[in-house]
């Protein structure tokens, strides 16, 4: 009988936090730029330069911390991590070992069964990120940018709490929406904004021990960290069943050949050489500064959720959906503040928006029209001053532009027409060139008056009111 196998997860995840500038000095923390232009002596780690704490980095760790249950440090420091890389300019990182800024919180998911389960955080600590290694494959060659050095970071270290990739998604989503409606961050993996490394583990199934572990790095999107731990899950178990040992170490998962390799031998902390950095004074966090945090922080997904139920009397996946995005949540609250119509707003943004994002292969975050001329649409639709079949070509205006529909409208000459008289003479005429279809109708083939309603709507360059139209034929064909 072969044995039963457990997966044992924790999580490093690290998020750049959405400061202007960075964690020691002035320079500017925005993704991209030319290599090497957003530096200055202390992020290259210039001798003599000395850094100097950015106090929003503390603010921004604190509302993380209070946002996933943590205590919070309030006698705290930094400490240097020593490591030799050439993308460390200092040849240590700035970090926190010692004394944390937050401990001992939790995050509740969702599990496949349709239950709760708490995922523990062990700590949440700040940092500076390193630089940027660019390996030139033609000339073999890599170079170093220190764009991304100094950028401020906070590492989440969760404890090994989760059992499966789908559970580490479930905790990963979670985060990452709580953060982004903190605004601390934006979390972008594919550019580096949040970064995860899998600390994992297999174990015979109620054996009280955890087994070696190896942490993988390179995981930029959340299908790479489901394969990742399936494959290392996999590779691990076959070890065990073939009595070798898994060798603790960091492993580097290549997404493109679906196989990790492995990167070097897992240092322990004492392998770092820790000490307190001389250079930074402690920091102090008084009862009042996290009291005055606490009081900014947003309404989350989950309590948003259940208000927009009791509020707007949606269905629960379009609530689901919209909630995903603050900034969809933040547009669909607006829009109907202005219109009230929460149906309607919520219909255009479930199917218009998404079908719109899905083809651009655009976050909702990327969302640029205002909510204003999005219930200027839904108003000009329930006045029948357009049909839908205009308002979805106008709106395909306002996604990419953001134009004033109303405006629009006007300009190009797209309001419905309802002057019953035109439109009659216009069906008239089209009945009287389609002795065939006029025939089936009356024949009982009631789907005929489908090709009579095309017909009108071609000539009428869509304007024409579609209930209107049949109203008219249903007169006509059964005079």
């Amino acid at each position: 009988m072969s044995k039963q196998y457990e997966t044992v997860i924790g999580l490093e995840v690290h998020v750049e936090l959405a400061t202007k500038t960075k964690i020691f000095c002035g320079c500017s923390t925005e993704f991209g730029g030319a290599p090497n232009t957003h530096t200055c002596p202390v992020c290259t780690g210039m001798p003599g330069s000395l850094p100097v704490l950015n106090k929003q980095v503390v603010e921004y760790a604190i509302a993380v911390g209070l946002a996933t249950n943590c205590k919070i440090t309030q006698n705290g420091k930094f400490d240097r991590k020593n490591y030799f890389y050439p993308d460390n300019p200092q040849n240590y990182q700035i970090s926190q070992l010692y004394l944390p800024i937050c401990r001992d919180g939790h995050v509740d998911i969702e599990t496949e069964e349709g239950g709760k389960k708490a995922i523990g955080i062990h700590e949440i600590h700040m940092e500076e990120d390193a630089g940027k290694l660019v390996h030139d494959e033609w000339s073999g060659c890599s170079l170093v940018d220190f764009n991304r050095s100094g950028v401020p970071l906070i590492e989440i270290v969760s404890e090994p709490d989760m059992r499966s990739a789908e559970e580490v998604i479930a905790y990963l989503e979670k985060l990452r929406l709580l953060i982004q409606y903190l605004g601390a961050s934006d979390c972008k993996l594919n550019e580096g904004s949040m970064r995860a490394d899998v600390n994992l583990s297999v174990r015979e199934v109620g054996a009280k021990k955890f087994g070696t572990r190896t942490e993988m790095k390179n995981l930029n999107s959340f299908k790479a960290i489901a394969r990742a731990i399936e494959s290392e899950k996999e590779r691990q178990i076959d070890l065990l069943e073939s009595g070798e040992e898994v060798i603790q170490e960091t492993r580097r998962w290549d997404d493109v050949k679906e196989y990790s390799y492995a990167m070097r031998s897992k240092e322990d902390a004492q392998d770092y050489r820790y000490f307190p950095d001389p250079d930074l004074v402690p920091i102090i966090i008084s009862d009042e500064m996290i009291a005055e945090i606490k009081a900014k922080q947003p309404e989350f997904r989950d309590e948003k959720m259940e208000r927009y139920e009791k509020e707007y009397g949606i269905p629960a996946y379009d609530i689901s959906v919209i909630t995903s995005s603050k900034h969809m949540a933040d547009l669909f609250e607006q829009t109907v503040a202005i219109c009230n119509s929460p149906k309607k707003v919520s219909n255009w943004l479930m199917v218009e928006t998404m079908r719109l994002l899905k083809e651009h292969d655009m976050e909702p975050e990327q969302i640029n029209f205002s909510p204003e001329n999005l219930a200027k649409l839904i108003s000009l639709t329930e006045a029948n001053t357009i049909n839908s079949t205009v308002a979805k070509e106008v709106f395909e205006q306002v996604f990419a532009h953001d134009i004033d529909p109303e405006k629009y409208v006007e300009e190009h000459g797209l309001k419905t027409v309802n002057d019953e008289g035109a439109l009659r003479s216009t069906i008239e005429a089209i009945v009287a060139a389609n002795p065939k279809s006029v025939e089936d109708y009356k024949a009982g083939k009631k789907k005929a008056i489908g090709f009579l309603v095309g017909q009108t709507m071609k000539e009428m360059k869509g304007k024409a009111d579609p209930a209107m139209v049949n109203k008219i034929l249903i007169e006509l064909l059964e005079a």
